[in-house]
């Protein structure tokens, strides 16, 4: 981490418009997982109104297709982050057409599901939210490595320092907790890019981890009204409580200045908050190369480890 962060001029309530203004990215590809759908969404709008081209690989094409039915400059493929085989084939096209990646923003994912197995037995949300992201930035190296320079941004949550991975049942066989689940998967996503930086800078490409802030997007749908009330979100209306949540355009602001800042050229491996760099946990680099190597072994790809 450089000793004067960020220089940036933008804070909570800045916007990805805000983020993006003067900032030209015509030439450019993005790839956007979930990017036809709350945050995603308005990333996706951002970043192609600053003229890159997006990629958005989407678990429902056809939804995907019909929500940016008025966003050019954007193109729609088949990817299910919770299915290894699915991750594979997607990389495989992706790379047949598109030699070159300049930005790719991790911010599909899933929160507080019921208990639900994938692949071959995984946790949902360690699949989806961590494992699938893995997968297909292994997969795209070669296309990350082609330009000049490229970014990764890991949308992750606020973080809490009783987080923890569960070394001894990263896969929650004994005793599901979904928010527990979900925790984990936000804070592999923070060590996912803090180790990816490490083993990226040679290669000129950047890692970054982000907290959106609190934003309503269809991300709560696993919740009932009830839960969000007694969690003090909503009243029993549906009205959400003043001053508690961002924007789409707000939330997506700092994962958009992560991917494209100018003044972020010298930092990586870091956790982003607001457009600002936090600093991080003193355990992040060696919990951070323990979750990279668990990783490997479960998807049986270190292709970036080995580059």
């Amino acid at each position: 981490m450089t000793s004067d962060t960020t220089h940036t001029r933008f804070g909570a309530h800045s916007t990805a418009g805000d983020v993006l203004a003067g900032i030209d990215l015509t030439g450019k590809t993005a790839l956007v997982t979930g990017g036809y759908s709350g945050l995603g969404l308005a990333t996706t709008r951002a970043l192609t109104r600053a003229g890159a081209r997006v990629v958005v690989p989407a678990f429902r094409p056809d939804a995907a297709q019909q929500a940016l039915a008025e966003v050019p400059g954007v193109e729609v493929d088949q990817l299910d982050l919770a299915d290894p085989a699915s991750v594979r084939a997607f990389a495989v096209r992706f790379l047949r057409s598109h030699p070159a990646l300049d930005i790719l923003i991790a911010s599909a994912g899933i929160m507080a599901c019921p208990e639900t197995r994938v692949g071959p037995g995984w946790e949902g949300h360690f699949a989806t939210n961590h494992l699938g992201h893995y997968a297909l930035t292994n997969l795209l190296w070669p296309a990350l490595t082609a330009p000049d320079t490229a970014r990764v941004v890991s949308v992750a949550s606020g973080r809490n320092p009783t987080w923890r991975i569960r070394w001894d049942d990263v896969q929650f066989e004994r005793g599901y907790d979904k928010w527990e689940a979900y925790t984990q998967s936000k804070l592999a996503n923070i060590l996912f890019a803090r180790h990816l930086d490490l083993l990226g800078r040679p290669h000129r490409v950047r890692a970054f981890s982000v907290n959106p802030g609190w934003i309503l997007t269809p991300l709560q749908r696993h919740l009932a009204v009830e839960e969000m009330v007694a969690a003090g979100w909503i009243d029993a209306d549906g009205t959400p409580a003043p001053g508690l949540f961002k924007t789409v355009e707000q939330g997506s602001a700092t994962q958009v200045w992560a991917a494209t800042s100018p003044h972020l050229d010298a930092n990586g491996g870091d956790y982003c908050v607001d457009c600002h760099i936090t600093d991080g946990s003193p355990l992040d680099s060696s919990e951070a190369a323990r979750l990279w190597a668990l990783s490997a072994e479960l998807t049986g790809l270190d292709l970036i480890g080995r580059a």
